[in-house]
C-alpha cells in the first residue's frame, strides 16, 4: 500500500485498487495535478481491498476511503466481487465506486452497474485523456456531488 499527497484531515482518501504497476504510476501522476487534496492509497488484489475498506488486519487504522477507484480484473478476488461486496454492506454502500477498466465489453458494463458502481470508465491509452478523466471525477466528487458524512 501506498500514501501519497501529505496527511492533511481535510483531504480526500482514494483507494485505488490496482494490480498493474504501469497504471498505478499513471493514476498517481494523473493525481498528482489535480487541485483536491488527496491522500492515495494503493493495493492491488481485490482481498486487500476488501480488507481496506473493512479495516481489518494490516489495514485495521487505515481511514475510510471517500472514494474507491477499481480495476475489475484483479488476482484472487477480482473487481465485480469485490463491487458486489462493498454495495451489499449497509456500512460501506455509500461509499462511491468508480470502475477504471480496460475493458469496454458491455457484459462488464453492466455487470458492474448492476452490482452497485457509480460509475464505469474505460481507461485512456493517452496520458493526457487520463489526467482530464481523473479531473472531471475528483471535480464531480468532491465539488458537485454531495455525499453523506
Amino acid at each position: 500500500m501506498s500514501d501519497d499527497e501529505g496527511s492533511d484531515r481535510d483531504s480526500v482518501e482514494i483507494l485505488l485498487v490496482e494490480d498493474n504497476p504501469g497504471d498505478v504510476r499513471l493514476l498517481e501522476e494523473a493525481l498528482a495535478v489535480t487541485d483536491i487534496p488527496h491522500r492515495l492509497h494503493t493495493v492491488t488484489n481485490g482481498n486487500e481491498a476488501i480488507e481496506f475498506v473493512y479495516q481489518r488486519g494490516e489495514y485495521d487504522d487505515t481511514p475510510q476511503p471517500d472514494l474507491v477507484l477499481l480495476d475489475l480484473n484483479l488476482p484472487h478476488t477480482d473487481g465485480h466481487e469485490v463491487l458486489t461486496e462493498l454495495k451489499s454492506n449497509p456500512e460501506h454502500s455509500r461509499i462511491p465506486i468508480i470502475v477504471l477498466s480496460s475493458s469496454n465489453d458491455e457484459e462488464d458494463v453492466q455487470r458492474a452497474y448492476a452490482a452497485g458502481a457509480n460509475a464505469y470508465l474505460t481507461k485512456p491509452v493517452d496520458p493526457d485523456e487520463l489526467v482530464e478523466r481523473v479531473e472531471l471525477i475528483e471535480s464531480f466528487w468532491f465539488s458537485l456531488a454531495q455525499l453523506p458524512d
